[in-house]
């Protein structure tokens, strides 16, 4: 294995992995690998940059993920994201939406690959921390044989350390972004190949994975893997990252204990003026499948947007699933 830091990482989604997705996670695992969402160079260089950048320092290890096809823009982005205490720099080449093709960057820079090493030269010459590239195996119609092959030179040439591959190609036409998460078809034989090819770089397999074992499995081949929607929709399973991935023991033993060990975060962001619902949308789905999974779920839809709403809700939400568990739990006359 060329780095226990990559064998698990938690992917970087659109307005899903922002500072309060992340420190949940990270409660649910000390291991995993977090990603910002996408936060393009410009909006770094004239935007708000703390609403952009600001994260929890037990969100470590954190990256910020960079869009962007300007080098100079990005070299500055990342030395901005570097000096508020990021990890890692990765920079989106695998983004498939029209917006981010208009604009000529994410998936788009796969047909311009000495661009490509352009930008993470440029990266690479103004920050210490690690440089990275997500990307895919190719777009529309290029041989994906070809053109990850080409790719990954001239960003491993450019300093690149770490290439985290999604496994399919990317419709530029034709798909909408969430197509091109489901329609095209998963290649993991040729991220397999990459890896053969580039012993002494880190490859990191994104895409389709669905269980624990799988990705396990996956691990004689690549060094690490990624998963997105399946860490969003399903967050119990990061419970089980630490002992499977990494041989240590989970921080908690039941999910309803490390909904409570959210809530003094929860606390610290209501007073700073957080509404209660940006940070508990994002646990909705650790409840999946328990007793009372249902009622709590209505219950903080229903309460935490009310005005004034606090983490008491939140204990409200949950005793709903405390109770139902300790009547499932009850023996039968």
């Amino acid at each position: 294995m060329q780095n226990q830091a990559y064998r698990f990482c938690v992917a970087p989604m659109m307005d899903w992995t922002d500072r309060h997705c992340r420190f949940f996670h990270r409660l649910l695992s000390r291991r995993a690998r977090l990603y910002t969402e996408m936060v393009t160079a410009a909006a770094v260089l004239h935007g708000d940059r703390r609403r952009l950048l600001q994260f929890n320092e037990e969100e470590h290890p954190v990256c910020l993920q960079l869009g962007g096809c300007c080098s100079a823009q990005l070299a500055e982005a990342a030395a901005i994201g570097a000096d508020y205490g990021y990890d890692e720099i990765n920079l989106n080449l695998g983004c498939p939406s029209e917006r981010v093709g208009n604009s000529g960057f994410g998936a788009f820079l796969m047909r311009e690959p000495e661009l490509a090493g352009e930008c993470v030269a440029a990266i690479r010459a103004r920050v210490k921390i690690p440089v990275t590239v997500k990307c895919r195996t190719g777009v529309d119609d290029q041989d994906p044989e070809t053109a990850l092959q080409v790719l990954a030179e001239r960003v491993i040439a450019a300093g690149c350390c770490a290439l985290i591959v999604h496994a399919r190609k990317a419709w530029l036409k034709g798909l909408s972004p969430k197509e091109n998460r489901e329609v095209p078809p998963l290649d993991y034989e040729r991220v397999r190949r990459l890896k053969q090819s580039y012993p002494g770089i880190v490859v990191v397999l994104n895409g389709g994975l669905s269980t624990l074992s799988g990705m396990q499995a996956e691990l004689e081949y690549v060094d690490g893997v990624m998963i997105g929607r399946l860490a969003y929709q399903n967050p119990a399973l990061l419970l089980d990252a630490d002992p499977i991935f990494f041989g240590e023991r989970s921080r908690f033993a039941t999910r309803e204990s490390a909904i409570h060990a959210f809530i003094p975060y929860l606390e610290e962001g209501l007073a700073e003026g957080v509404p209660l619902h940006a940070m508990t949308r994002h646990i909705f789905g650790l409840v999946n499948g328990l007793p009372g999974a249902r009622a709590f779920r209505c219950h903080l839809a229903e309460q935490a947007r009310k005005p004034g709403a606090g983490a008491d809700v939140l204990c409200g939400a949950l005793r709903h699933v405390e109770r139902a568990s300790a009547k499932a739990h009850e023996p039968s006359m």
